[in-house]
C-alpha cells in the first residue's frame, strides 16, 4: 500500500505538487493520470525517496521508502528505463542489483525469461531499443519479487505484443494481492488495465475514484435516438429537462434522461423511435473534461495553425 498525506514539493517559486493526499491499495491496478507538468513524475520520485517533500509525507508498506532495509524486496519501480550502465549487459545489470539484496542468480534468470530478454541478456544495454530497455526496466522492478510496483509509462516503446504482455502482467500481479501504481498517457490502454484512477492537475488531485465512476462522471446518461419526428421529440424531451444535440436530421443525442424515460415519452405521445442506443463515454473523453482547466500547455486548433 502507498499512502500520501499532504505531499507538497516546491522548487523556488514553482509549486510542483500541492498538498496531495491519496491511498494506493493492494489487489488492484491504480492508474495515475495528468497533463504534462501536472506533478506526476515529482510525486513518483517522492514516493521513491528520490526527491524530499517540502512538506507532507508518503509511505510504502507502512514506512518511508528510505527506511526499508531491503527496498528491492518491498518496492519495484520503473521510473527511467535509461538508468542503466550502457556498457553493462542486461544480465550483469540485474546480477549487480541482485547482489545488493542477496537475491539468488536463479531469480535473475527467472525475470529475464519472464520479460522476454533471453536473446539479448548478454548484450550491452546501451544498444537496446526503447522497447527492450523498457523490458529490462520491468525486469529490474520485478527482481526482488516485491509486494508493491510503481511503473511510469511501462508500455512506452513496446510493440503491440509487448503492450498486451504488460497489461496482462500488471493485472496478474494485482490479482496476487500486490499494489500496482501505473502511469500512462495511453488512455485506451489505461481503460483496459486500471481498476482505480488518481488524476492530478497543476499539482493537485482532481479525481480519485474507480475508473467506471470517472468515465460516467455524475451519472448522466447519453443516448442516441433516431426518429422520423425529431423536432417534436426534441420539444418533448427538452421539456423534461434533457440536454439535446442534433448531429444530423432524425438523430438526437440526449443527455440527462435514461433510455426507459425516453421510450416512455415517445410512446405516450405516439412518436416513432427506430433507434435507442445508450452511449458509453470513453476514458479519454472523461479525462479531457476533468483536466480541461488544468492543462499547462495548449495547442492551437489545426485551422488556426494553417492560417
Amino acid at each position: 500500500m502507498i499512502e500520501a498525506n499532504g505531499l507538497t514539493k516546491v522548487y523556488g517559486a514553482k509549486t510542483a505538487v500541492a498538498g496531495v493526499s491519496f491511498t494506493v491499495r493492494a489487489g488492484q491496478v491504480t492508474g495515475f493520470l495528468g497533463p504534462n507538468g501536472a506533478g506526476k513524475s515529482t510525486t513518483m520520485r517522492m514516493i521513491m525517496g528520490l526527491d524530499r517533500p517540502t512538506s507532507g509525507a508518503v509511505t510504502v508498506n507502512g514506512l518511508p521508502y528510505v527506511r526499508h532495509k531491503a527496498p528491492l524486496r518491498e518496492v519495484g519501480a520503473l521510473l527511467d528505463a535509461k538508468a542503466v550502465h550502457t556498457s553493462r549487459s542486461a544480465y550483469n545489470h540485474l546480477l549487480a542489483m541482485a547482489a545488493t539484496h542477496g537475491i539468488p542468480k536463479a531469480r535473475v534468470h527467472e525475470v529475464i525469461e519472464m520479460t522476454g530478454l533471453e536473446a539479448v541478456a548478454r548484450k550491452k544495454a546501451g544498444g537496446f531499443s526503447l522497447g527492450m530497455g523498457q523490458r529490462l526496466g520491468i525486469a529490474a522492478a520485478l527482481l526482488g519479487d516485491p509486494p508493491t510496483l510503481i511503473l511510469d509509462e511501462p508500455v512506452n516503446g513496446l510493440d503491440p505484443e509487448g503492450v498486451v504482455w504488460v497489461r496482462n502482467l500488471v493485472r496478474y500481479l494485482a490479482g496476487q494481492g500486490r499494489t500496482v501504481f501505473l502511469s500512462s498517457h495511453l488512455m485506451s490502454e489505461m481503460s483496459q488495465t486500471a481498476d482505480h484512477l488518481i488524476v492530478i492537475g497543476r499539482g493537485r488531485v482532481i479525481a480519485d475514484a474507480p475508473i467506471q465512476d470517472i468515465i460516467t462522471g455524475k451519472g448522466q446518461s447519453r443516448v442516441r435516438v433516431r426518429t422520423d419526428e425529431p423536432d417534436r421529440l426534441y420539444q418533448l424531451l427538452a421539456g423534461r429537462g434533457a440536454a439535446i444535440e442534433v448531429p444530423e436530421r432524425e438523430l438526437l443525442e440526449v443527455t440527462g434522461l435514461e433510455p426507459k424515460a425516453i421510450a416512455a415519452a415517445a410512446l405516450e405521445n405516439r412518436v416513432m423511435v427506430y433507434e435507442l442506443t445508450p452511449l458509453v463515454a470513453s476514458l479519454e473523453e472523461a479525462y479531457m473534461e476533468l483536466t480541461k482547466d488544468d492543462v499547462e500547455y495548449h495547442s492551437l486548433p489545426a485551422a488556426e495553425v494553417s492560417k
